[in-house]
């Protein structure tokens, strides 16, 4: 085989690679800004532009508001508890949840405009009540209920667990693995279980 017909077999590989990643990348986007159109009523409130990439799972949605341009990533789990009126759930302008993230609200959790929430991210304003020995944790509800605030412009790393009552401030950043059980100010760095500060900015 010559030179020049393998570059132009490696070309011609080359160029359907391209079309075909090219196809696989709109057709995803057409799935979710579609499947974002179909269940965008049921939420409190679904700004423009905002897009949940399926597969997700949701849970009282009626209690969940999503602001303008938000971005949920597939694998993801958005929950508001019981059926009261008021929302419990709120996700800012321009937020970005990567994806395989957990949000699960009893009373409050507030997440500002443009939170950038890395991968595999738990985020709870309550905990699992489990001081019952007669009957499996599962059973006994939850406890410790409290509002988390996530504050403008800040960023989670991967696999981050806030709990309940923390608020973390504007432009903080929590580093991947860290584990939030108290405050973290406006732009400082916190990283650890539980969580520490490691310097402000």
């Amino acid at each position: 085989m010559s030179k020049g017909s393998g570059d132009t077999r490696g070309g011609l590989r080359a160029g359907i690679g391209s079309a075909a990643v090219a196809a696989h990348g709109l057709g995803q986007r057409a799935l979710a800004k579609g499947f974002s159109l179909a269940v965008g009523g049921g939420f409190a409130s679904f700004g423009r532009r905002s897009v949940i990439q399926p597969p997700v799972r949701l849970g009282g949605v009626g209690r969940i508001a999503i602001g303008e341009g938000v971005m949920v990533g597939t694998g993801s789990w958005l929950q508001a508890l019981g059926d009261g009126p008021e929302v419990a759930l709120e996700l800012g302008d321009g937020t970005s949840i990567v994806g395989h993230c957990v949000l699960s609200a009893a009373e409050s959790i507030r997440i500002g405009a443009r939170v950038l929430i890395a991968r595999n991210a738990y985020i709870s304003d309550h905990s699992h009540a489990f001081t019952d020995r007669t009957r499996a944790v599962m059973d006994q509800g939850i406890t410790r209920v409290a509002p988390v605030v996530l504050d403008d412009g800040c960023w989670l790393g991967e696999n981050v667990v806030v709990g309940p009552g923390v608020r973390i401030g504007r432009g903080a950043v929590v580093g991947a693995n860290s584990v939030v059980l108290s405050d973290v100010p406006d732009y400082a760095v916190a990283v650890g279980a539980p969580a520490r500060v490691i310097r402000t900015f």
